[in-house]
């Protein structure tokens, strides 16, 4: 498979529709060089969302040993010293926080897709993130401040964190119909071996 045909899943949580930043998301990937091809509205179940932070078997126990270790770095006491307890409690509220309102799915292709968005969406906190990046240049949220208000961190954007990972939740997001296999003009400026065809 060429490079050109890497797909992402991005989701712009509750905050992101709620604070009208839908559209930057978009032309931030679209002026990188990526291709939107797919693209929905709708209000998750809380399945839905525990499906979807499930997908990894693991994740709920890596989840709650980064917690307890980010609490024992910061000199405070977890919650809990069994990370699949503490992995259950962020489940939860990401439920709450993911189903508060409409999100807006996507899947967008391109070289590089999973790393490059990522790259442009920042780190998982904001406060932490490099200015530039989405997260960075838009969101104050901490996990301090979550922490204190016993809530997720409100991070605008869940974007597939590997290629195997992307493919498991566009799955479980889209219906391979809903994909759209399209040509756009640019592609031949991006991916075209000897750039012909300019000139008439």
């Amino acid at each position: 498979m060429h490079f050109r045909h890497e797909k992402t899943l991005v989701v712009i949580k509750p905050d992101g529709i709620q604070r009208t930043l839908t559209g930057e998301i978009v032309k931030r990937y679209e002026r990188l060089g990526l291709k939107l091809v797919a693209i929905k509205m709708l209000v998750p179940t809380p399945e839905h969302i525990e499906a979807h932070y499930s997908i990894d078997p693991n994740w709920k126990r890596l989840v709650g040993e980064k917690a307890i270790e980010s609490y024992q770095k910061k000199g405070q006491k977890p919650p809990s010293l069994d990370p699949i307890e503490v992995g259950d409690r962020v489940i939860e509220s990401l439920k709450k926080y993911m189903t508060s309102g409409p999100v807006v799915a996507m899947v967008w292709q391109g070289a590089h897709a999973v790393e490059l968005i990522r790259k442009m969406t920042g780190g998982t906190e904001p406060r932490s993130s490099d200015v530039g990046t989405i997260r960075g240049d838009f969101v104050l949220d901490s996990y301090a401040m979550a922490d204190s208000d016993s809530r997720a961190v409100r991070n605008l954007i869940h974007a597939s964190g590997s290629v195997k990972e992307a493919e498991d939740e566009i799955a479980h997001w889209f219906k391979p119909e809903e994909i759209i296999n399209y040509r756009l003009v640019q592609e031949s400026i991006l991916y075209d071996v000897n750039i012909d065809g300019i000139l008439e």
